[in-house]
């Protein structure tokens, strides 16, 4: 993890090659949070799109600045949109459910099955292409956070959002900087823990490198500024004398 504007550091850890983007995201949230930092957003890319996640940073009132995952969220906005007060799907023809019920699939997944109008559905001209051969009206089966989901997607396709996930960049930027210039693209010793030091001790390392960047111009300022006091007590000193 790593502050975008500053590009610093604040949590890094390695993981063998099963390991799956986000799986630990606690962890480092955790550390960076006890660095004493206020966070107001987050940043992440499809892969941290996960309901624990997004739990996570709502409960701490941390905006998230994370793409929607088709693989999560399997809604066609083309066709369907949601009303939240209502909780209701509404078609692209304009039929709305008028009945919600839980369910589970034939492989256990649970759902909400969502059944829209009869009569507006046996009138509609896209029967065919929508309902198929069912006899009754159109049902449409949902994930149980297809709701909430449908509030992110809406967000996340605003120019605001876009402008603002520009700076997950920094984070790719910094992992080539490590990899390129530090040597963590290859491992230098065997085994989880070795690399884990390597990954840490490259962090240190390109962590001190930001830090002297960012405070050299205000070294600079404090430097001019004491040399102009330092110069003006002379010349005071000399008119005095």
């Amino acid at each position: 993890m790593m502050i975008p504007e500053e590009r610093i550091i604040t949590a890094v850890k390695a993981f063998d090659g099963a390991y799956v983007d986000g799986t630990d995201f606690d962890e480092l949230y955790n550390r960076t949070k006890a660095c004493g930092l206020t966070i107001k957003q987050a940043y992440g890319d499809k892969a941290y799109f996960r309901k624990a996640i997004l739990d996570t940073l709502k409960e701490d009132q941390v905006e998230a600045i994370i793409p929607v995952s088709a693989s999560v969220y399997k809604i066609d906005e083309n066709k369907f949109s949601y009303n939240k007060d209502s909780d209701q799907w509404i078609c692209e023809m304009g039929n709305v459910t008028v009945k919600k019920v839980y369910s589970k699939t034939q492989k256990g997944h649970e759902c909400y099955r969502y059944t829209f109008d009869k009569t507006v559905c046996q009138q509609c001209t896209k029967r065919a292409e929508c309902a198929g051969k069912e006899r009754g009206p159109r049902k449409y089966r949902v994930g149980l956070h297809a709701s909430e989901y449908y509030e992110y997607s809406q967000v996340a396709q605003t120019d605001a959002f876009k402008e603002k996930y520009k700076k997950r960049a920094s984070h790719e930027w910094k992992n080539g900087e490590m990899k390129r210039f530090h040597g963590l693209d290859r491992a230098r010793g065997y085994g989880l823990k070795s690399v884990n030091l390597q990954a840490k001790l490259t962090a240190l390392a390109v962590n001190l490198k930001r830090i002297a960047a960012l405070a050299t111009p205000i070294l600079l300022s404090f430097t001019c500024f004491f040399l102009k006091r330092h110069e003006g007590g002379h010349n005071q000193g000399g008119l005095l004398a």
